[in-house]
């Protein structure tokens, strides 16, 4: 009983010393002492954090904005092009009328993918030789140095088709008075623009599809072949490119006809590359194309009939006849070319074929009969040393009977064979047009060339603005292609080539 007793004792006393503890803890002590955070402010001081993270995110973007501005602008000065807005009657509005663009076939199918045509496989498709200037265009609207500021250009491109253009009327003579009404429209309104008064149209530059010969009538007869692109006085001051280019014409320069092959990865083009290097080739040479009959100066006659006495063994003929229609199948022209060593490419309706370029793509050496064929044409694309990659067979010789190509072609000792193919392979970036969908890391295409070659010809053109010279008065306009090739007009193995109805 007596423990009982001091056990309660005990707790009582126990809880009365428990509560006082408390009670002093919580009533006699002064909390206000201590800086602790209440909940409002607690609040602002994370409103405060995320306004101070946010204003350093803002202010990283604006220095990477600046960076990035920076190095495109240390990147792309000097190498900046504007591109003229025009109505779309000028370009989009042609391709809308694609079935009045060909008379003995429907041109539509060829500017689905941006005018690369029809995909075959990957990086190829069926592609039309006068399409250029529509693939050209989608090219440009992915160029790294574009810009609105044309006081910053280096050139100023036009993306008016003239091929696609001419091409409604050429077959059709009863609409072939309006074949110059939308050229002349389109400079009448480009010299009303400020742009074309920086240099008076010099710095300006269109492409076209075709050949140069269909711009340049210059009869008063509306029916005659042509329209008057090139012979109009604003172009007489503009860079012309077209797929072929007049030998005696200060202004239009030559660019690649569009191959098969436009590849969207540097991948695409090493492996084909390396695929060529590998190709076996059971012929000595090959010719792909059709008699000229009408044409008196066409040496296409004998070469087909010395690839026949070669023999088959020795010479792969692929002839394009209408009803077979073998040369508008891309597969055989390639295979045809590929398993050949050498390639003939004498000129057909003018002087250069889309075939020499199909012939480099499948690293195929091309044999040429004239100079103006390649060598004084595609300045910006092909070699100076033009023996590095082709052979050039005199078209006399062969007219008169007294030049035998498989001789010529024989006596090319094999280690310089090699080494001639070598050289056209490693070509074959230089004259294709990557998908214009792409864009090609490691390689400068034929698009990419071009620009340079424009923008070098308008840093020319605006130095001698500067200095009061005028190049076109420096020379004969009839020796333009001797001095574009070789910087001289004086006496040349080559002159009796380039004379008028020579």
């Amino acid at each position: 009983m007596e423990n009982h007793l001091r056990s309660l004792k005990n707790f009582w006393i126990g809880s009365c010393l428990m509560f006082a503890f408390w009670y002093l803890i919580i009533y006699a002590y002064d909390w206000s002492s201590l800086s602790l955070p209440s909940l409002s402010s607690l609040a602002l001081d994370s409103i405060s954090t995320d306004e101070r993270n946010q204003s350093s995110t803002s202010n990283l973007d604006s220095t990477n904005r600046i960076t990035e501005e920076g190095e495109r602008e240390k990147r792309c000065r000097g190498r900046y092009i504007y591109v003229h807005d025009i109505p779309s009657r000028f370009n989009a509005d042609y391709i809308k009328q694609c079935s009045l663009l060909n008379r003995w076939q429907n041109m539509c199918p060829y500017f689905a993918n941006d005018g690369l045509g029809q995909r075959l496989r990957p990086g190829w498709f069926s592609t039309n030789q006068f399409s250029l200037e529509v693939i050209f265009h989608n090219r440009m609207k992915q160029y790294d140095c574009l810009t609105e500021n044309s006081s910053k250009a280096a050139a100023v491109f036009i993306p008016y088709y003239p091929g696609l253009d001419v091409a409604r009327y050429l077959w059709d003579p009863a609409k072939a008075a309006l074949k110059d009404s939308d050229a002349k429209d389109l400079f009448r309104m480009l010299k009303a623009r400020p742009e074309w008064g920086a240099m008076g149209g010099r710095d300006h530059f269109l492409v076209s599809g075709r050949i140069t010969w269909d711009f340049r009538r210059t009869g008063v007869n509306v029916t005659d072949w042509g329209n008057t692109v090139m012979v109009l006085p604003e172009a007489r001051n503009m860079t012309m490119i077209a797929i072929e280019s007049s030998p005696w014409d200060r202004n239009d320069f030559a660019i690649p006809y569009p191959t098969y092959f436009h590849p969207s990865t540097d991948a695409q083009v090493s492996g084909h590359q390396s695929k060529m290097a590998k190709q076996k080739r059971r012929f000595l040479f090959c010719f792909a194309g059709a008699p000229r009959p009408n044409m008196a100066a066409s040496i296409r006659d004998q070469i087909m009939a010395q690839c026949l006495a070669a023999g088959r063994r020795k010479c792969r003929m692929m002839e394009c006849r209408d009803d077979k229609r073998n040369c508008m199948k891309p597969e055989n022209v390639m295979k045809a070319f590929e398993s050949s060593e050498f390639c003939l490419q004498p000129p057909g309706d003018s002087f250069t074929r889309r075939s020499t370029f199909d012939s480099i793509l499948a690293g195929c050496i091309p044999v040429f009969f004239n100079p103006a064929s390649a060598y004084v044409q595609y300045l910006w694309h092909l070699p100076e040393d033009h023996a590095s990659y082709s052979v050039l067979i005199p078209e006399g010789g062969v007219r008169r009977g007294n030049v035998s190509i498989d001789a010529v072609l024989s006596q090319i000792p094999n280690d310089r064979v090699a080494e001639m193919r070598e050289n056209v392979i490693k070509m074959i970036p230089n004259v294709i047009y990557a998908d214009p969908r792409s864009r090609l890391e490691k390689y400068d295409d034929a698009f990419e060339l071009t620009i340079r070659g424009v923008i070098n010809r308008v840093e020319r053109l605006r130095k001698e603005m500067r200095d009061g010279r005028n190049e076109s008065r420096e020379f004969d306009l009839e020796f333009s292609w001797k001095y574009y090739t070789f910087g001289s007009t004086e006496p040349h193995e080559w002159d009796h080539y380039f004379k008028r109805g020579g």
